[in-house]
This record gives structure tokens, C-alpha cells and sequence, in this order.
């Protein structure tokens, strides 16, 4: 997911200039992606809920690690196993390999990791450029509203003529049709991070280091396990080539088809996190806290700013439409940015605070 994240910041930092044009919220929204939801073949699940994991097995999560952005933490530039062929640092990335599997199986062996999960799925609505979230298909009362920002910067003739919104995903309460969303909070836990603080209190930076670099990439494993999960409840999980509980092993310096169809992100369906470029407000975090009941299923917490604790955790929001993907909202106008305040009531100041980056104009102007 990480890569996917970059690479929408990525085009999104390319695309900036000076002279970028803006169309209105209000236009922005009349050309947003407009499927036919009358045609639409909407996957529901057959139950709704939460569903919360405590210590999943480290074993079966770490069938689903990307290796790729473990090297590239360490400066190693390059694709797993096909790194392992560089002239320059192909021999260094060997040996941390080996240095990481070692450490892997330390971890597994002597049960140093305690992974946590929680998950829901949720009769859902858009209205706008919100998403209105039930406990089940009778909708009695709303549980939970998220908030989505839309792109406003002017298309140009070689782009797709459509003003993204994560919500254009979602059926809207006006088509009459049951829609889905999910939520996740996944986190590779505080007693891998013990174990880290300990060994750099010993001395030992490198392998305290390796740990650390070790958690990230089980914490998104954990993420990528997780949604498999979820797209088997959906229905559409079994159209792919494995179901959710098959064993991906593969030799240590190989990569599993299966596991590389995964981080080529060959699926239906997305899982976007608050805080990157197609939901780039932090402070939506806390809808997923509150829906998922998130502190109390797996201990995590977000700090003031939003951010996860432990650090090496992921969290979320998933979409199943058959149309949906990653796309940057990029930087909006004042239009949106009051728009938005209204529904999230908040000040207009404080939005533009935690959209500082995305902000399309001067704030406090």
C-alpha cells in the first residue's frame, strides 16, 4: 500500500505549478465519477459487524510481506528478489535479507509479536461528498459519517474529465441500492517495539534497527492479509486465484505468484488510509476509532496529531466497486475548504490547518 500512496504523492508533487487553474466544488462535484448505479452489481456481505483478531499467527501474516520496502528503508533501491542482481549493492542486500529472515524466524520462534485486528463492514450510503454509515441494511440510525474531499485543479485534454471523491464509490442514498463499506485498524503491536527499545538499551542499534524496519513491513502485511480476508466475505475474493486461509509459501529468496499478484494490486476494491493523497485529512482517523471501537479491540491510540500508536500499525477504509482506485485529491479552493468545515463542523481555520499542504491558496487571507 505504501507504494501505492507514494506514487499518487509523487504525481501529484509533478503536477503542481504556479499557473494551475481551478474549477468550483460545485462543478467539481456535477463531473465526478457517475456510474450507473441502476446497472451496478453492488457486493454486500452476508452479515455486518465488526470482527476483531487478537495475536494472529506471525507465521501465516508473514506469507503476505513485501520485501521491496524493507530494502528501500535501508537506501537499497530496487524490486525483491531482482535487487539481489544489482552491481552496486545487490551483495548488501543480501546479506540484510539474510539478516531479516533470521531475525523473522527469531521473532516467530520465540513468540516476541502479537498482532491485533479489528474490521467491520457496514451498510453504507453517499450523500455528496460524505458516506453515511449503518449498522445494517434497515439504516435506524446513522452510526458514523465519513468526510471526503474532491480534486478541484482543471483537467487537462490528456487527463480523465472526472473530479474524483472517494464517496463517487459508494452508491448515493438517492439511487435507492444497498451499498458496503469497511473499516480497519490493524497494528503489529507494542511488544515488538518493546523488544526493539531493548536491544538498542543493550547496544545492540542494528538489530533494534532491524526490528523496527521488520515491523513495518508485518504491519502492512497484516493489513494485506486482513483485506484478502474481507474481499473472500464480499463474495469477489473468490474470483481470484487463492482463497483467504491458503498457504503462500515460497522458497526464501522467491516471491510467491500469488503474493506478487497482491503487491501489483491485481484485486478489486481499494483501502485507502486518512492522511494520504485520496483522503488526506488525519483527523478522519478518528471516525474509524470511533466506528471500530478501536483502542478497546486492539490497544491502539491516536496521539494529538493523529498519529498511530504503536507506530507500526495501518489503518483504513475499504471500497469494493469495481471502479474504484487510488487517485491523488491534490490541492483544493477556499469553496471546498468552507464546504468541508461545515460538514465536519469545524472552524474553517482548523481545516485549513490540517489541509495546509492541500490548500490551493494563501490561508488566513
Amino acid at each position: 500500500m505504501e507504494s501505492r500512496h507514494e506514487d499518487a504523492r509523487r504525481r501529484h508533487a509533478e503536477g503542481l505549478n504556479a499557473g494551475a487553474r481551478y474549477v468550483s466544488i460545485a462543478d467539481a462535484r456535477r463531473r465526478g465519477f457517475r456510474p450507473d448505479w441502476a446497472q451496478e452489481s453492488i457486493a454486500l456481505p452476508a452479515e455486518y459487524g465488526i470482527r476483531a483478531a487478537d495475536n494472529v499467527p506471525l507465521e501465516r501474516v508473514a506469507e503476505y510481506i513485501d520485501w521491496s520496502p524493507f530494502f528501500h528503508a535501508w537506501g537499497l533501491r530496487g524490486r525483491f528478489p531482482k535487487i539481489f542482481e544489482h552491481a552496486e549493492h545487490g551483495a548488501q542486500a543480501q546479506e540484510m535479507y539474510r539478516e531479516a529472515r533470521l531475525m523473522l524466524d527469531s521473532l516467530i520462534r520465540e513468540e516476541r509479536v502479537r498482532l491485533r485486528t479489528v474490521w467491520g463492514l457496514f451498510s453504507a450510503h453517499s450523500v455528496g461528498d460524505d458516506v453515511e454509515v449503518f449498522q445494517d441494511t434497515t439504516r435506524r440510525n446513522v452510526l458514523q459519517r465519513f468526510h471526503f474531499l474532491r480534486q478541484q485543479r482543471e483537467k487537462s485534454a490528456d487527463q480523465s474529465s472526472e473530479y474524483l471523491c472517494l464517496s463517487d464509490f459508494v452508491a448515493p442514498a438517492s439511487s435507492g441500492r444497498d451499498d458496503v463499506i469497511g473499516a480497519f485498524a490493524v497494528t503489529a503491536g507494542d511488544e515488538i517495539e518493546a523488544y526493539a527499545r531493548s536491544l538498542k538499551e543493550s547496544g545492540d542499534d542494528f538489530r533494534a534497527i532491524l526490528v523496527q524496519a521488520l515491523s513495518d513491513r508485518i504491519a502492512e502485511a497484516l493489513a494485506e492479509y486482513c483485506h484478502k480476508e474481507v474481499r473472500d466475505v464480499l463474495g469477489y475474493g473468490h474470483e481470484e486465484l487463492f482463497r483467504f486461509g491458503d498457504r503462500l509459501t515460497a522458497s526464501p529468496e522467491e516471491v510467491h505468484p500469488h503474493v506478487d499478484w497482491l503487491v501489483r494490486e491485481r484485486y478489486r476494491g481499494i483501502r485507502p488510509a486518512a492522511g494520504y493523497p485520496a483522503s488526506p485529512d488525519h483527523t478522519e482517523k478518528a471516525t474509524i476509532w470511533a466506528l471500530l471501537d478501536v483502542e478497546r479491540h486492539t490497544g491502539m491510540k491516536l496521539t494529538s496529531s493523529y498519529a498511530m500508536y504503536p507506530p507500526s500499525s495501518v489503518s483504513g477504509l475499504y471500497f469494493g466497486h469495481p471502479g474504484s482506485h487510488y487517485f491523488p485529491v491534490g490541492r483544493i479552493q477556499r469553496d471546498q475548504v468552507e464546504d468541508y468545515a461545515a460538514r465536519k463542523g469545524m472552524s474553517v481555520e482548523d481545516v485549513e490547518r490540517w489541509l495546509q499542504p492541500n490548500l490551493a491558496y494563501e490561508s488566513g487571507t
